[in-house]
């Protein structure tokens, strides 16, 4: 009896030993006993189109690339100042030469040295028209970029440029081996000096990212890192609940209620940089009429927008937001205010609700709540407004060929700078092109010129403020509301670095 007792004990151990000695493969979001993280999952609504910072300009791509690259500065996530990350130092000898140094000892995941070289041949490839980068505007006002030692990096511009180190803080403006780039595909490989390397790409699936061990700042706890596509965001709430992912992003006002109410998940956010606004399309005749323009401003309640967004909107009249360099608080309110009496007496007035307008809107919540609300609020000055409604990508391009009467338009400013928001947006140089409003105004694009080509900041600041004012004054865009930025963790974790522009990172995440 007492022989097969202890032979029961010891097949019973052996199966406690193996079953520990087994756990080798870890479901989502478990965590090794010594503090790291064996995989952490992010729910994302769409694939990366690609993974080189040179050739993607999407948000799903830039998630990943974030993690894998750096860039030479940084925006600080708490003050918003832009600081060194991949550069030490910079200096500017005159108004168009930035000299950069560069942080010392660090090597590209494939072992290639991290140099002045490697920034050139970044930013020479990204600047190629050859290239075809979707953001080599960000190099546009560089003229030249010269090595001077292994360490410092001379980048001549055509111009004074003040935004030009918000630009070397973008995803785009990331840097990338020259080695890597050369041998193989960095959209399908990629290689950077990030705190996680490449691990593999499943196309529709999935992108696996792995700890790099070698960080100078010390490996991330997260030991795998993995970018789930799952299309549905009910289906990335639900797996954010069940434990099958610990992460998603840019939550939807109309399940704000449904994710705060869940007991394992943490909900953050942030004033946040995009923004949203009415706008007529300028590139017509009629719309010159200062007094049409002004009807429009006069029936539009944004504050009845902005009820409805479930706290996830920021009411301000400002076209510069006040996350973003530009901003004077005065400009709050500083638009045409609702008045749907005066409204209704230019309508009539001046037989403005003689002709139907088409309101052009792309076919996503937040943008056909707007829709909506505004028809009404038209409506009831005297307006007829019909709704014309289609999917994202038709939509940017019917709005770009200028074909509409109304519509809504919005912007991530990523740069969190005012003359990247002016001037893509609004200037005359862009007009059929990122400027959808067909906005033209010659003393506006002088005020947007200077800010953009001088380095002092509080010229800048000045300048921005009188052209956010004309815009106003004039009453070129309505702004419905500038966003709260929102992300979702599941609780058993900290350390999210959740920015002001929807961007944000995983390495510095931990098991609480």
């Amino acid at each position: 009896m007492r022989k097969k007792v202890l032979a029961v004990l010891a097949i019973f151990t052996l199966m406690i030993v193996s079953a520990c000695s087994s756990g080798n493969e870890s479901t989502s979001g478990e965590s090794e006993g010594n503090g790291k993280i064996d995989t952490f999952t992010y729910a994302s609504l769409s694939d990366a189109v690609g993974l080189s910072p040179i050739m993607t300009n999407d948000s799903a791509s830039a998630n990943v690339t974030d993690h894998v690259y750096e860039k030479l500065f940084d925006r600080n996530t708490e003050t918003m100042e832009i600081e060194p990350k991949l550069a030490e130092s910079y200096e500017n000898p005159d108004e168009n030469t930035w000299l950069i140094k560069l942080k010392e000892g660090i090597k590209f995941h494939d072992g290639t040295d991290f140099n002045a070289e490697a920034v050139k041949y970044t930013f020479d490839k990204l600047r190629d028209p050859e290239t075809a980068a979707p953001r080599a505007s960000l190099m546009e006002p560089v003229e030249s970029i010269n090595v001077i030692d292994d360490y410092t990096v001379e980048i001549k511009t055509k111009y004074p440029y003040g935004p030009f180190l918000a630009a070397l803080s973008h995803s785009n403006a990331a840097i990338v081996s020259p080695t890597a780039d050369k041998e193989g595909d960095l959209n399908k490989e990629p290689v950077g000096t990030g705190p996680f390397k490449f691990s593999k790409w499943v196309p529709g699936d999935q992108v696996v990212l792995e700890a790099n061990e070698d960080y100078r700042d010390g490996a991330p706890a997260i030991q795998q890192l993995i970018f789930k596509v799952v299309p549905e965001i009910s289906t990335a709430i639900s797996m954010l609940q069940t434990g099958e992912v610990q992460y998603i992003d840019n939550l939807p006002m109309e399940q704000i209620e449904r994710i705060e109410s869940l007991k394992n998940v943490t909900v953050e956010k942030v004033d946040g940089t995009p923004e949203y606004y009415f706008t007529v399309n300028h590139g017509k005749e009629e719309f010159q009429d200062a007094k049409l323009r002004e009807a429009f401003a006069s029936a539009i309640d944004r504050d009845a927008v902005v009820s409805k967004m479930n706290g996830l909107g920021i009411r301000s009249d400002s076209v510069i937001g006040p996350k973003v360099f530009g901003y004077v608080e005065s400009a709050d309110e500083a638009g045409t205010p609702y008045d749907v009496e005066k409204a209704k007496s230019l309508v009539e007035e001046n037989g403005f609700g003689e002709k139907a307008y088409k309101l052009l809107t792309p076919n996503r919540s937040n943008f056909l709540l707007m829709a909506e609300i505004v028809q009404a609020q038209l409506s009831e000055a005297g307006f007829n407004i019909e709704i014309e409604s289609m999917e994202w990508a038709s939509f940017l391009d019917t709005a770009r060929q200028g074909n509409f009467d109304l519509t809504f338009l919005s912007w991530s400013n990523l740069t969190a700078d005012g003359s990247e928001l002016f001037y893509p947006n609004f200037h005359t140089d862009n007009v059929g092109a990122s400027n959808r409003a067909q906005y033209s105004n010659e003393a506006f694009d002088q005020l947007v010129d200077e800010s953009r080509t001088t380095t002092d900041q509080d010229k800048r600041l000045e300048l921005l403020d009188q052209a956010n004012r004309l815009m106003l004054d004039e009453d070129a865009v309505v702004i419905m509301y500038h966003s709260i930025v929102t992300a979702a963790m599941d609780q058993s974790y900290e350390g999210l670095l959740l920015e002001a522009t929807g961007k944000w990172n995983l390495s510095e995440v931990t098991r609480k």
